[in-house]
């Protein structure tokens, strides 16, 4: 069979899946008078809600008697791990750029990834029915990437083709009228490489994605590099140092077919499969016949550069949510992540209470917050904190970012003056059209860590910010963290109406009336930068003298509901973020106020 394997590479909300659902249409993988979702590709709950592809996933199409395998890769650096892995699969590229948007950090990041690896891509300008669209300044703009990024020559002499994928159709040159996406499958078989890999040796696969099913068991995906695989056929497992980890049966073997794994009998090199049946197997492992000795080479990940602890929820509160609140039943789970997300490092603490998770950046890490949310897990979460590097000669180090602003002229002066504080360096600001401006950054991530939020109150709502991580560079000094102290709630009890009023005067609430509240949680915003301990349970004192007119009724103005990432970005380094399926509270890290008050001394002394 004739095999095309390729990956799409776009990012955050160019149309990578919705071109994917058109190609779908178009193949005939999915007919006319089906109905599929939007965004077929974005199968989890949290990908649907966010429009962002966070796990790589595969599918197949068949055009013209020829399989093109599709790996969706994320468009988001935090999953960068899912692309440097999917991008082994593949033997080409199709990159997808906003006509108005051009390249942004993202589309950059897995583009050098793509290109390290010699993958020759075909450019899709996508968007263009945009009514402000600029495809020839966007296709100078990707040129001007490329050769940024250290493109050969033939990388740099890659197919254009401009596209709306939502309605289905690609061309190749603007005066071109549109019709379907021929265009683009006919690019794709005659300018992507067949796979390499031959039949005739011994079967050997490196194992690239590992999902679970509740029926099949582990599944392993990944794209045979020799051989032929057959179902009940005896196999192997090694691992990077060639080590064998077990032996098995493939029980299973699955190919890709539109939406659908389809039940296979056999497979042989170039394609993408998936394997049930393995018990230990994992990402980065190789399965092979017993005769091959030598395992497959995978790609070094880049390691991570924020960390978290997530220990057990020990508020008053605990238990009345989740079904699933022990150290055990965390450990279990975050081990598990790890298994299968070889970007995320789990590091169990001494008192076996607390487990230290370091990951890409704040998306990663609150994606898997909110997942286990939602699977029924009560935890507690600290405050992000950068991993720092130490040079030989002990000089610290700390990663820094690229960040792309585009906003409006008007919000320049306060956003650059924002991101200075932040100990970020100015490298270009521009004209981006239509009165708006791009400014780029280098900005260390511990100044980063809570920005998002604030960038949106400074620039109105209408500002977009992109980040991607670029290296490590010397430590940059202290960074001034929230100003503004919080407002403790001094007692246990539900949150009454007439106290709330009476503490409007001291700061912003985050809680209304009728909530459940305990000693040591955070109900506000104190107007000064220190901590105020408050009463949120103080009742009206009633007596049998009554006033000729009606008590003024009392009105709340609406309390600032924190989200998961606007809290994760508030604490401080003493607070907690107290998660459970049904609510999200604001905790200090020990409830007792003298025990608060020992600690902080102790601080102040070292």
């Amino acid at each position: 069979m004739l095999i095309r394997n390729i990956a799409i590479i776009a990012h955050v909300d160019h149309g990578k899946t919705t071109l994917v659902d058109s190609m779908f249409r178009h193949s005939g993988a999915v007919m006319n008078h089906q109905r599929i979702e939007e965004r077929a590709m974005d199968t989890g709950d949290i990908e649907r809600e966010r429009g962002i592809t966070i796990l790589a996933k595969c599918t197949s199409i068949m055009w013209n008697k020829v399989k093109i395998n599709i790996v969706d890769t994320p468009g988001h650096a935090d999953f960068g791990g899912e692309v440097e892995r999917i991008l082994s699969m593949v033997d080409g590229a199709v990159l997808l750029v906003d006509s108005a948007e051009g390249p942004l950090p993202q589309t950059k990041f897995v583009t050098s990834k793509a290109l390290e690896l010699g993958l020759e891509p075909i450019v899709i300008i996508n968007k263009i029915d945009r009514s402000d669209a600029r495809p020839l300044e966007v296709l100078d703009e990707v040129f001007d990437l490329f050769d940024a990024l250290g493109a050969n020559e033939k990388q740099l002499d890659f197919p254009i083709l401009y596209a709306v994928g939502r309605d289905g159709w690609a061309i190749k040159d603007l005066e071109e009228k549109p019709d379907n996406l021929s265009p683009l499958f006919n690019e794709i078989i005659h300018h992507v490489k067949p796979p390499s890999g031959d039949i005739k040796k011994d079967f050997s696969m490196l194992v690239t994605t590992l999902e679970s099913d509740p029926y099949l068991g582990r599944v392993l995906t990944g794209r045979i590099n020799t051989g032929t695989v057959k179902t009940n056929m005896m196999v192997k497992v090694l691992d990077n140092q060639g080590t064998k980890i077990e032996n098995a049966r493939v029980s299973k073997l699955l190919s890709f077919k539109g939406l659908e794994r389809k039940p296979i009998s056999e497979a042989s090199a170039g394609d993408i499969v998936a394997i049930a049946g393995l018990e230990t197997a994992t990402v980065s492992h190789t399965i092979c016949h017993f005769d091959v000795m030598t395992p497959i080479d995978s790609r070094p990940i880049d390691p991570p550069t924020l960390a978290m602890t997530f220990s057990v929820n020990d508020s008053p509160l605990s238990g009345l949510d989740g079904t699933k609140v022990t150290s055990r039943q965390i450990g279990e789970r975050l081990f598990r992540e790890a298994e299968s997300n070889i970007a995320i490092k789990i590091t169990q603490s001494t008192d076996q209470d607390s487990f230290e998770v370091a990951g890409r950046g704040e998306l990663q890490l609150s994606v898997l917050i909110e997942t286990m949310r939602r699977e029924g897990y009560e935890l507690s979460v600290s405050m992000p904190r950068v991993l720092y590097k130490e040079t030989e000669s002990g000089k610290k180090k700390e990663p820094i970012e690229n960040v792309v602003i585009d906003l409006d002229e008007q919000f320049c002066g306060i956003v650059v003056e924002s991101m200075s504080k932040r100990k970020a360096d100015l490298l270009e600001l521009k004209p981006s059209g239509g009165s708006r401006m791009k400014a780029i950054f280098s900005a260390p991530s511990r100044g980063l860590i809570g920005y998002h939020s604030k960038f949106l109150t400074e620039t109105r709502g209408t500002g977009i910010i992109h980040r991607v991580f670029s290296g490590y560079s010397e430590y940059k000094g202290i960074i001034e963290t929230r100003r503004n102290g919080v407002l403790i709630s001094n007692t246990d009890g539900v949150s009454v109406a007439y106290a709330l009023y009476n503490l409007l005067d001291r700061g912003e609430q985050f809680i209304g009336t009728g909530e459940k509240v305990y000693r040591g949680m955070i109900i506000g915003e104190h107007t000064r930068d220190n901590d105020l301990e408050v009463n949120p349970l103080k009742s009206k004192q009633l007596t049998n003298i009554r006033a000729a007119g009606k008590d003024d009724a009392i009105k709340l103005p609406p309390a600032r509901i924190m989200t998961l990432e606007q809290s994760l970005s508030y604490i401080q380094p003493d607070e907690l973020v107290e998660v459970t399926p049904k609510n999200i509270r604001i905790r200090k890290k020990f409830l007792d106020p003298n025990i608060r008050k020992r600690t902080a001394k102790k601080n102040d002394a070292a």
